[in-house]
């Protein structure tokens, strides 16, 4: 019995896991917190606000926070010192401006409290630390707006997202939340443009309420509420999968011989040990006052989901990263890898991001939750009508939105929705936007739940009359909209400040229709009338995984970019910097830089990929065909020593053996020739050819690569197979 080798260790490490216990939240009693009592405990929230502050310091923070202006040095002073006497009880001693910078990632870079009183040591923390930092701006990633001698950047607290403090095994650190600028104002993150974008939307859409005579409106807010799926591998096979540690996903690996096709995984009973990571994932968000509502099982083995409630958007995007560092950090807790990628496991379902998404007004109100009474129902079809208009007019800005290189294999990949662009409405709005956009009403069923809109030419509205539509990119979902299409590891904010940017522009384009039209509600109902009608082509409640829905599209003139290296190009374009600079979200050089730093990310990835793909096929899988080929060779010697004769089949075998290893060394040439062939071009044709040439020949040695694994005897296969990453953890 040969030894076993560096993946039957593994299987023997995992396979002996236990769940992990974690120390739970306590009181000053030694007994256990209800999740009431130590939510938001490491978060400067108002109730620690109004704690540690008189109640006109509080009123003026709530003041500027909400209207997200700027915070006033002696203002801030007095909320600093606060902070500080708050940190100094967790044990915090260093803080940082926590920010995110195009990468999609997050940034910090700490400073210590520590200061000096006539050469004694103390503890301070200014009023200006708190407001702003400057951290060494050259490295991050500009896309050409700044050169690298120009290094100066700064990071600027957003009041409207609450301080946390972020706890590691070593220490704790202090994290402000904040936008990253140039030194010359330009954008250099991906928060800036959101609250951009979320100022553009509350004008629009407090112009429109104004007009619908809610004049006690002072601010529209966007809020989110993002879903996020990933995957959970045991850390001792993470580690011997050279493409997971560099790549994220697996680059290759023979399918198991069962994946999702029992259905027996979604919303199963959740694993003991999954169970208990989850819950301390929950109990570090409760802490950070980020409310993790949903946990499940989901369609692929070993794949889950988390889901939080709304929040403002601003507030919901610094939430999701929250929650997938959080998730990476905890797993490695539980001797486990969280893999956020899109498709870490070929042939079972990838992992996406669905961003649920409305309006809310300063009453409290959801602007897209149809109600009881005549004048807020034609508010909602109002609302309803401009975010059909802004997807209509902008689908392909939302396209590029979403556009990564993980995100390419599930768009369209009949596993998540297609990347053409189109709204879901479900049976009963989709009957009341035909009779609208035709000039008719509506006439209800007796036995559906109908609100009259109490006006004579208006249709009638049913609360929560839809259906999901697990097809659609866009779908309405009783009062919200779910933008279903983000992958799972992207930021959530630049989709936020495309899908605000979309509608604020929809907005304005209704309320200059309104006040062309004279006002009142004749005039509203003409606007959403016309904006309904312009906006059908992008409505589609059939099943948008069909061949059939891909020439209707085109029919219909709707954009089709089948893959990130299209979709990106859309940033360069005359709509989307017009669009951007008229609504005041992205100066041009801020998008072209966008454009640019998308397309690096696209074309590093692939090369990436490319690299460790050689060094699996080189170092790994060469090598274990080899020596199987040389044991099928010296068996056949052995036979023809002893008994003179070998059976035909055997020699077959070794043939077709043989074969296999010509293969995968013909694609591996191919993809070498390939790559060479990308290098010689530039950008955008470039990212193409990784696309379009590149990528088929990756798979193309992944599919030689999968054939040699069926075939290689278990003691000499290094890399863990799928049934050991998919089932046994």
């Amino acid at each position: 019995m040969p030894a076993p080798n560096s993946r039957q260790l593994a299987i023997q490490t995992a396979a002996t896991r236990q769940p992990r216990t974690f120390p739970r939240p306590v009181g000053s009693d030694g007994s256990p917190q209800s999740v009431r009592e130590y939510y938001g405990s490491h978060a400067f929230g108002i109730d620690q606000m109004r704690a540690h502050l008189p109640a006109d310091v509080v009123r003026q923070y709530l003041d500027t926070a909400q209207r997200h202006l700027p915070l006033e040095l002696g203002l801030a002073e007095r909320i600093a010192q606060a902070v500080l006497d708050w940190a100094a009880t967790k044990g915090v001693t260093h803080f940082c401006h926590w920010f995110q910078p195009m990468t999609g990632a997050t940034a910090e870079k700490h400073d210590s409290f520590l200061s000096f009183d006539d050469e004694r040591p103390i503890t301070a923390f200014s009023g200006a630390q708190l407001i702003q930092s400057e951290p060494d701006a050259s490295s991050f990633p500009s896309g050409g707006m700044r050169t690298t001698f120009e290094a100066r950047g700064y990071t600027a607290w957003d009041p409207s997202s609450p301080i946390f403090i972020m706890e590691r095994e070593t220490g704790s650190t202090l994290c402000i939340p904040s936008v990253f600028i140039s030194y010359h104002g330009a954008a250099l993150d991906k928060k800036t443009p959101v609250l951009r974008s979320m100022e553009v939307l509350n004008k629009a859409a407090t112009r429109v309420l104004h007009q619908l005579g809610d004049t006690d409106v002072t601010r529209v807010n966007a809020t989110a509420g993002p879903e996020q799926e990933y995957f959970l591998v045991d850390a001792a096979y993470a580690a011997l999968r050279p493409d997971l540690v560099l790549a994220g996903r697996t680059l290759l690996g023979a399918p198991a011989p069962k994946g999702q096709a029992l259905d027996d995984h979604y919303f199963g009973a959740i694993a003991s040990r999954a169970l208990a990571f989850m819950q301390e994932v929950e109990t570090e968000l409760y802490k950070l006052g980020v409310p993790a509502q949903t946990r499940h099982n989901e369609v692929a083995p070993s794949q889950f989901e988390l889901a939080v409630l709304y929040s403002e958007a601003n507030r919901a995007a610094d939430h999701n990263q929250l929650v997938m560092s959080t998730l990476e950090k905890v797993a490695a807790r539980h001797s486990l890898k969280c893999l956020l990628h899109e498709k870490p496991f070929a042939g079972v379902n990838g992992s996406g991001k669905h961003l649920n998404w409305s309006v809310a007004d300063s009453r409290g109100r959801n602007l897209l939750n149809p109600s009881d009474t005549p004048h807020q129902n034609l508010r909602f079809l109002t609302f309803l009508s401009a975010v059909l208009l802004g997807v209509h007019r902008h689908a392909s800005l939302l396209r590029a939105s979403i556009g990564t290189h993980g995100n390419d294999f599930r768009l369209g990949a009949n596993e998540a929705p297609p990347a053409i662009i189109s709204v879901f409405l479900g049976e009963t709005l989709t009957r009341i936007c035909d009779s609208l956009a035709a000039g008719r009403t509506h006439e209800a069923d007796s036995t559906s739940a109908l609100l009259e809109l109490g006006v004579a030419r208006l249709p009638q509205v049913a609360r929560d009359n839809t259906d999901r539509n697990r097809t659609s990119p866009f779908a309405f979902t009783g009062n919200k909209f779910e933008f279903r299409a983000l992958g799972s590891s992207q930021s959530i904010s630049f989709p936020l400040t495309v899908l605000n940017t979309a509608v604020a522009d929809a907005l304005t384009a209704i309320a200059d229709d309104i006040d062309a039209r004279g006002g009142g509600d004749a005039a509203v109902l003409a606007a959403v009338q016309a904006a309904i009608q312009e906006s059908t082509a992008v409505r589609f409640e059939g099943n948008g995984y069909s061949d059939e829905w891909v020439e209707e599209a085109e029919r219909r003139g709707l954009p089709h970019f089948r893959k990130a290296a299209d979709a990106l190009e859309v940033l360069r374009s005359d709509e989307a910097i017009n669009t951007f600079t008229r609504m005041g979200v992205l100066t041009a050089a801020e998008l072209d830089s966008r454009y640019h730093v998308y397309l690096e990310q696209y074309i590093t990835t692939v090369e990436i990929e490319v690299d460790v793909m050689r060094d699996l096929i080189d170092q790994c899988v060469m090598p274990s065909a080899i020596a199987e080929r040389t044991a099928a060779a010296v068996d056949i010697n052995a036979l023809r020593s002893a008994i003179g004769d070998v059976p035909e089949a055997d020699i077959n075998s070794l043939k077709e053996l043989s074969a296999m290893v010509g293969d995968l060394r013909n694609a591996r040439c191919e993809l070498d020739e390939a790559m060479a062939a990308a290098h010689t071009l530039e950008d955008a044709d470039q990212a193409r050819a990784l696309a379009y040439i590149v990528m088929p020949a990756l798979e193309a040695t992944r599919s030689a690569a999968d054939a040699l694994e069926a075939r290689i005897a278990d003691h000499r296969w290094e890399l863990p197979r799928y049934r050991e990453l998919l089932f046994q953890n």
